[in-house]
């Protein structure tokens, strides 16, 4: 996709996104899924990983869009380089750590590099070239961060 996306706080994709629908791998809107994956974030006792948990997709209502037949046919958006817009708006806080910082940036890192090897190898070797780059304790954090992620998806709708 060419174009940049940035919904204001009240349009129609923004507060769809963030309180009722996002797709097929959400049963719930950002903000209720932001609010589970804080509860299974603490229940897990990973308390390093509470602002990561609130923030990782802050940036993602704002870059919601209808990316295609299915999103049309089923009322849902898409969300590409969510975690980068979280980064964003995020990275100069002074009062968040450069741990959550990372962690917001790469939170979709995994998945991203699952996708691409068979989608398109170019993104492929650039995510894997990040992934390289992480220390071995940033890299396991993503990990368990992606299963409280997954967590605070709830069931799949179709």
């Amino acid at each position: 996709m060419g174009v940049e996306i940035k919904n204001t706080f009240f349009s129609k994709p923004f507060l769809l996104s963030l309180f009722f629908v996002q797709n097929k791998w959400h049963q719930h809107g950002v903000f209720l899924h932001t609010m589970r994956v804080v509860y299974y974030t603490f229940k897990a006792g990973k308390f390093k990983m509470f602002a990561t948990a609130l923030l990782h997709d802050l940036g993602k209502p704002s870059t919601a869009y209808v990316k295609d037949e299915e999103d049309k046919e089923f009322k849902e958006y898409s969300f590409t380089n969510h975690e980068e817009r979280s980064y964003q708006l995020i990275k100069n806080w002074f009062f968040i750590s450069e741990y959550t910082k990372k962690m917001v940036r790469y939170h979709y890192l995994i998945r991203d590099i699952k996708k691409s090897y068979t989608e398109d190898k170019s993104r492929y070797y650039i995510k894997k070239e990040i992934w390289d780059s992480l220390s071995l304790e940033m890299q396991k954090d993503l990990e368990i961060f992606l299963r409280f992620d997954d967590l605070g998806k709830g069931k799949k709708r179709r």
